[in-house]
Protein backbone atom coordinates (compact mmCIF):
# COMPACT_ATOMS: atom_id res chain seq x y z
CA UNK A 1 0.00 0.00 0.00
CA UNK A 2 3.19 2.28 0.16
CA UNK A 3 4.89 4.44 -2.33
CA UNK A 4 8.38 5.44 -2.25
CA UNK A 5 10.63 9.04 -3.76
CA UNK A 6 13.81 9.09 -3.91
CA UNK A 7 15.26 12.81 -3.09
CA UNK A 8 18.53 13.69 -4.05
CA UNK A 9 20.57 16.32 -5.32
CA UNK A 10 22.93 18.94 -4.04
CA UNK A 11 20.07 21.12 -2.39
CA UNK A 12 17.61 18.55 -1.29
CA UNK A 13 17.87 18.94 2.34
CA UNK A 14 16.99 22.91 1.74
CA UNK A 15 14.26 22.31 -0.86
CA UNK A 16 12.64 19.86 1.97
CA UNK A 17 12.89 22.14 4.41
CA UNK A 18 11.39 24.90 3.15
CA UNK A 19 8.24 23.29 2.28
CA UNK A 20 7.39 20.35 4.73
CA UNK A 21 6.06 20.70 8.28
CA UNK A 22 8.97 18.78 10.32
CA UNK A 23 12.89 19.95 10.56
CA UNK A 24 14.48 18.08 8.19
CA UNK A 25 17.82 18.62 10.16
CA UNK A 26 17.15 16.83 12.60
CA UNK A 27 17.03 13.64 9.95
CA UNK A 28 19.95 11.51 10.70
CA UNK A 29 21.29 7.73 9.89
CA UNK A 30 19.34 6.85 13.46
CA UNK A 31 16.10 9.23 13.43
CA UNK A 32 12.78 9.29 10.37
CA UNK A 33 10.45 11.49 10.93
CA UNK A 34 7.14 11.79 10.00
CA UNK A 35 5.90 14.85 8.20
CA UNK A 36 2.93 16.59 6.07
CA UNK A 37 2.77 19.22 3.51
CA UNK A 38 0.15 22.29 3.35
CA UNK A 39 -1.74 24.79 1.35
CA UNK A 40 -0.69 27.73 1.63
CA UNK A 41 -3.53 28.45 4.11
CA UNK A 42 -2.45 25.32 6.51
CA UNK A 43 -4.62 22.80 4.59
CA UNK A 44 -3.65 19.24 5.18
CA UNK A 45 -2.53 17.91 1.18
CA UNK A 46 -0.24 14.76 2.10
CA UNK A 47 1.76 13.16 4.61
CA UNK A 48 4.48 10.79 4.60
CA UNK A 49 7.79 9.57 6.66
CA UNK A 50 11.14 10.87 5.44
CA UNK A 51 14.17 9.15 6.16
CA UNK A 52 17.92 9.27 5.51
CA UNK A 53 18.83 7.46 2.60
CA UNK A 54 21.50 6.56 0.37
CA UNK A 55 22.75 10.11 -1.35
CA UNK A 56 19.93 12.08 -0.06
CA UNK A 57 16.24 10.98 1.47
CA UNK A 58 13.90 8.38 1.22
CA UNK A 59 10.07 9.55 1.44
CA UNK A 60 7.14 7.04 2.16
CA UNK A 61 3.59 7.71 1.34
CA UNK A 62 0.27 6.22 0.53
CA UNK A 63 1.17 4.95 -2.72
CA UNK A 64 -2.10 5.64 -4.77
CA UNK A 65 -0.48 9.41 -3.42
CA UNK A 66 2.95 9.12 -5.33
CA UNK A 67 2.78 11.30 -8.68
CA UNK A 68 0.14 13.83 -6.34
CA UNK A 69 3.65 14.21 -4.57
CA UNK A 70 6.08 14.16 -7.02
CA UNK A 71 4.01 16.61 -9.23
CA UNK A 72 3.17 18.74 -6.31
CA UNK A 73 6.95 18.98 -5.33
CA UNK A 74 8.13 19.91 -9.03
CA UNK A 75 5.74 22.98 -9.06
CA UNK A 76 7.73 24.13 -6.00
CA UNK A 77 11.35 23.01 -7.23
CA UNK A 78 11.93 25.36 -9.72
CA UNK A 79 15.40 25.60 -10.56
CA UNK A 80 17.01 23.87 -7.41
CA UNK A 81 19.24 20.85 -7.82
CA UNK A 82 17.09 18.25 -6.87
CA UNK A 83 15.82 14.66 -8.29
CA UNK A 84 12.36 13.37 -7.70
CA UNK A 85 12.40 9.73 -8.30
CA UNK A 86 9.42 7.14 -7.93
CA UNK A 87 10.89 3.67 -6.67
CA UNK A 88 7.70 2.27 -5.41
CA UNK A 89 8.50 -0.49 -7.78
CA UNK A 90 11.74 -1.07 -6.33
CA UNK A 91 10.75 -0.97 -2.27
CA UNK A 92 7.89 -1.46 0.09
CA UNK A 93 7.87 -1.62 3.78
CA UNK A 94 7.00 -5.01 6.16
CA UNK A 95 5.62 -3.85 9.34
CA UNK A 96 6.89 -5.20 12.85
CA UNK A 97 6.34 -5.09 16.36
CA UNK A 98 8.16 -2.95 18.98
CA UNK A 99 9.24 -6.09 20.39
CA UNK A 100 10.75 -7.48 17.26
CA UNK A 101 12.31 -4.04 16.34
CA UNK A 102 14.24 -4.29 20.02
CA UNK A 103 15.43 -7.88 19.36
CA UNK A 104 16.84 -6.46 16.06
CA UNK A 105 18.24 -3.83 17.66
CA UNK A 106 20.59 -6.07 19.89
CA UNK A 107 21.32 -7.77 16.83
CA UNK A 108 25.69 -8.40 15.91
CA UNK A 109 24.00 -7.59 12.28
CA UNK A 110 23.11 -3.48 13.24
CA UNK A 111 25.66 -0.90 11.79
CA UNK A 112 26.22 1.48 14.65
CA UNK A 113 24.14 1.86 18.24
CA UNK A 114 20.37 2.42 19.20
CA UNK A 115 20.97 4.47 22.74
CA UNK A 116 16.83 4.87 22.68
CA UNK A 117 13.67 3.13 21.72
CA UNK A 118 11.78 6.40 21.18
CA UNK A 119 9.61 7.35 18.10
CA UNK A 120 11.61 7.69 14.98
CA UNK A 121 14.35 5.70 16.29
CA UNK A 122 16.17 4.06 13.30
CA UNK A 123 18.90 1.64 12.04
CA UNK A 124 20.51 -0.40 9.69
CA UNK A 125 20.89 -3.81 9.56
CA UNK A 126 22.91 -5.57 6.32
CA UNK A 127 20.99 -3.65 3.22
CA UNK A 128 17.73 -2.72 5.19
CA UNK A 129 16.42 0.56 7.16
CA UNK A 130 14.13 -0.39 10.23
CA UNK A 131 12.49 2.34 12.05
CA UNK A 132 10.11 3.00 14.80
CA UNK A 133 6.69 4.50 13.20
CA UNK A 134 7.53 8.10 14.27
CA UNK A 135 3.62 8.78 15.18
CA UNK A 136 3.04 6.09 18.19
CA UNK A 137 4.96 3.27 19.53
CA UNK A 138 2.17 1.30 19.47
CA UNK A 139 2.18 1.26 15.85
CA UNK A 140 5.39 -0.84 16.14
CA UNK A 141 8.26 -0.35 13.65
CA UNK A 142 8.82 -0.45 9.97
CA UNK A 143 11.29 -2.44 7.83
CA UNK A 144 12.38 -0.65 4.12
CA UNK A 145 13.47 -3.27 1.42
CA UNK A 146 13.57 -3.98 -1.74
CA UNK A 147 10.57 -5.93 -2.97
CA UNK A 148 12.52 -9.10 -4.02
CA UNK A 149 14.06 -9.20 -0.11
CA UNK A 150 10.77 -9.74 1.78
CA UNK A 151 10.75 -13.61 1.93
CA UNK A 152 14.26 -13.28 3.03
CA UNK A 153 13.77 -10.68 5.22
CA UNK A 154 10.81 -12.93 7.27
CA UNK A 155 12.77 -16.05 7.27
CA UNK A 156 15.90 -14.68 8.52
CA UNK A 157 14.01 -13.03 11.32
CA UNK A 158 11.44 -15.50 12.14
CA UNK A 159 8.71 -13.18 11.11
CA UNK A 160 4.99 -14.53 11.07
CA UNK A 161 2.30 -13.05 8.24
CA UNK A 162 -0.59 -11.59 9.88
CA UNK A 163 -3.57 -9.96 7.86
CA UNK A 164 -2.58 -6.01 7.20
CA UNK A 165 -6.07 -5.37 8.67
CA UNK A 166 -4.63 -6.12 12.20
CA UNK A 167 -2.50 -2.92 11.54
CA UNK A 168 -4.99 -0.82 10.25
CA UNK A 169 -7.80 -1.65 13.08
CA UNK A 170 -5.16 -0.95 15.41
CA UNK A 171 -4.10 2.43 13.90
CA UNK A 172 -8.16 3.05 13.64
CA UNK A 173 -8.52 2.76 17.62
CA UNK A 174 -5.10 5.09 17.79
CA UNK A 175 -7.04 7.39 16.24
CA UNK A 176 -4.56 7.60 13.63
CA UNK A 177 -5.80 7.58 9.76
CA UNK A 178 -4.10 6.00 7.36
CA UNK A 179 -6.56 5.13 4.49
CA UNK A 180 -9.11 6.86 2.35
CA UNK A 181 -6.65 10.10 3.26
CA UNK A 182 -7.30 12.00 -0.45
CA UNK A 183 -10.98 12.56 1.45
CA UNK A 184 -8.87 14.84 3.89
CA UNK A 185 -7.26 16.83 1.38
CA UNK A 186 -8.05 20.32 1.24
CA UNK A 187 -11.11 19.93 3.53
CA UNK A 188 -9.31 19.86 7.48
CA UNK A 189 -5.93 22.19 8.55
CA UNK A 190 -3.03 20.06 9.25
CA UNK A 191 -3.65 21.05 12.38
CA UNK A 192 -6.84 19.57 12.87
CA UNK A 193 -5.39 16.36 11.64
CA UNK A 194 -3.64 15.98 14.98
CA UNK A 195 -0.51 15.91 13.03
CA UNK A 196 1.19 18.35 15.99
CA UNK A 197 0.50 15.23 18.56
CA UNK A 198 1.85 12.75 16.11
CA UNK A 199 4.80 14.35 15.61
CA UNK A 200 4.12 16.00 12.47
CA UNK A 201 4.58 19.60 12.39
CA UNK A 202 8.01 20.78 14.41
CA UNK A 203 6.91 25.02 15.73
CA UNK A 204 10.25 26.01 16.34
CA UNK A 205 11.82 25.48 12.91
CA UNK A 206 11.73 28.14 10.28
CA UNK A 207 8.50 28.84 7.27
CA UNK A 208 7.15 26.32 5.59
CA UNK A 209 4.11 26.20 2.96
CA UNK A 210 0.92 27.15 5.19
CA UNK A 211 3.19 28.03 8.44
CA UNK A 212 1.73 31.02 8.94
CA UNK A 213 -2.02 29.62 9.72
CA UNK A 214 -0.63 26.67 11.57
CA UNK A 215 1.40 28.54 13.82
CA UNK A 216 -1.22 31.17 14.76
CA UNK A 217 -3.95 28.47 15.47
CA UNK A 218 -0.92 26.62 17.54
CA UNK A 219 0.32 29.24 19.45
CA UNK A 220 -3.32 31.28 20.11
CA UNK A 221 -5.08 28.03 20.76
CA UNK A 222 -7.59 28.53 17.92
CA UNK A 223 -7.93 25.02 17.34
CA UNK A 224 -11.93 24.50 16.87
CA UNK A 225 -12.06 21.31 15.54
CA UNK A 226 -10.44 18.13 15.34
CA UNK A 227 -10.18 14.82 13.53
CA UNK A 228 -11.85 11.52 15.53
CA UNK A 229 -12.35 8.17 14.91
CA UNK A 230 -15.88 7.19 14.90
CA UNK A 231 -18.21 3.69 14.90
CA UNK A 232 -21.38 3.24 13.26
CA UNK A 233 -23.98 0.18 11.39
CA UNK A 234 -25.04 0.73 8.04
CA UNK A 235 -23.32 3.62 5.52
CA UNK A 236 -23.44 7.15 6.25
CA UNK A 237 -21.81 9.46 3.28
CA UNK A 238 -19.13 11.75 3.11
CA UNK A 239 -20.38 15.27 4.24
CA UNK A 240 -22.86 14.06 6.63
CA UNK A 241 -23.51 16.25 9.36
CA UNK A 242 -23.11 14.54 13.01
CA UNK A 243 -25.39 16.19 15.99
CA UNK A 244 -25.73 15.99 19.32
CA UNK A 245 -28.54 17.13 21.32
CA UNK A 246 -30.33 18.73 18.03
CA UNK A 247 -26.83 20.64 17.72
CA UNK A 248 -24.07 20.12 14.73
CA UNK A 249 -21.03 19.09 16.33
CA UNK A 250 -19.06 17.54 13.45
CA UNK A 251 -19.38 16.00 9.91
CA UNK A 252 -17.89 12.61 8.84
CA UNK A 253 -15.09 12.97 6.48
CA UNK A 254 -14.12 9.88 5.72
CA UNK A 255 -16.89 7.41 5.96
CA UNK A 256 -15.15 3.91 5.15
CA UNK A 257 -13.30 1.35 6.06
CA UNK A 258 -11.88 2.82 8.88
CA UNK A 259 -14.46 6.39 9.52
CA UNK A 260 -13.09 9.49 11.09
CA UNK A 261 -15.36 12.62 11.84
CA UNK A 262 -14.39 15.93 12.16
CA UNK A 263 -15.50 17.53 15.76
CA UNK A 264 -15.77 21.29 17.44
CA UNK A 265 -13.37 21.16 20.17
CA UNK A 266 -16.12 23.26 22.51
CA UNK A 267 -19.85 23.71 23.15
CA UNK A 268 -19.79 20.85 24.70
CA UNK A 269 -16.83 19.54 25.47
CA UNK A 270 -14.68 16.64 23.36
CA UNK A 271 -15.05 14.75 26.65
CA UNK A 272 -18.80 15.20 26.76
CA UNK A 273 -19.12 13.96 23.23
CA UNK A 274 -17.27 10.97 23.54
CA UNK A 275 -19.47 10.07 26.48
CA UNK A 276 -22.73 10.42 24.68
CA UNK A 277 -24.57 9.09 21.38
CA UNK A 278 -24.16 10.96 18.22
CA UNK A 279 -26.48 11.04 15.19
CA UNK A 280 -25.86 11.66 11.42
CA UNK A 281 -28.02 10.79 8.71
CA UNK A 282 -30.75 9.11 11.46
CA UNK A 283 -27.97 6.67 12.37
CA UNK A 284 -26.47 6.80 16.05
CA UNK A 285 -22.75 6.64 16.01
CA UNK A 286 -20.15 7.09 18.42
CA UNK A 287 -16.56 8.25 18.80
CA UNK A 288 -13.94 5.69 19.80
CA UNK A 289 -10.96 6.69 20.88
CA UNK A 290 -9.49 10.33 21.35
CA UNK A 291 -5.83 11.07 21.19
CA UNK A 292 -5.92 13.18 24.08
CA UNK A 293 -7.07 10.87 26.35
Amino acid sequence: DRGFIKINGDEAKSFLQNIVTNDIEKITDNLTLFSSIFTPQGKYLYEFFILKFEDGYLLECEKKTTPEIIKLFNFYKLRAKVNLIDVSKKYTNIIISLKKFKEIAKSEHVEGSILSHKEGSTLSCESERIYIDPRHKDLGAKIITKIENIENIIKKLDLKKIDKKNYYEKSFTLGIPQVNLAKLKDKIFGIENNLDELNGIDFKKGCYVGQENTARMKLKNKMRKTLLPISFQGNIPALSEITYKEKVVGKILIPEPYPFGLFKTSDPSIKELIDSDLLSNKTKLKIINDLYT
